[in-house]
């Protein structure tokens, strides 16, 4: 399953509210709930119950939002293992790629004002 996917999911599921997880996610509320159809139509059971008053978790979607937000939280530390470790090589920074100025003598690239 799409990472991005789970979290939007996750997100619909602790919210119960698809607008207000939209927000939260910086997301379109169109975009958010067609995703939560297309993840429905992949497992092949639906996750939400959405009457006209509320919008509720089904109990396959209950089983669901533990086993989305245990993926979640290995694959955040599995990123964090990952991540480079400090120190290793020092790489010189190649700066303005000039030649320092050297007293007495012009600075490359500018011309002397004739008088």
């Amino acid at each position: 399953m799409d990472h991005s996917a789970l979290k939007q999911f996750v997100a619909a599921a602790q919210y119960l509210h698809f607008a207000h997880a939209a927000r939260a996610l910086g997301m379109p509320r169109p975009e958010l709930i067609a995703s939560i159809r297309y993840m429905e139509e992949q497992l092949g059971y639906e996750l939400f119950e959405s009457g006209a008053s509320s919008t509720r978790l089904t109990p396959e979607g209950e089983v669901f939002l533990v086993d989305a937000e245990r993926q979640l939280e290995q694959s955040a530390k599995s990123a964090v293992a990952s991540a480079a470790k400090p120190g290793g090589k020092a790489k010189a920074s190649k700066g303005k790629g000039r030649a320092p100025a050297i007293k007495g003598e012009r600075k490359p690239g500018r011309k002397r004002q004739g008088r």
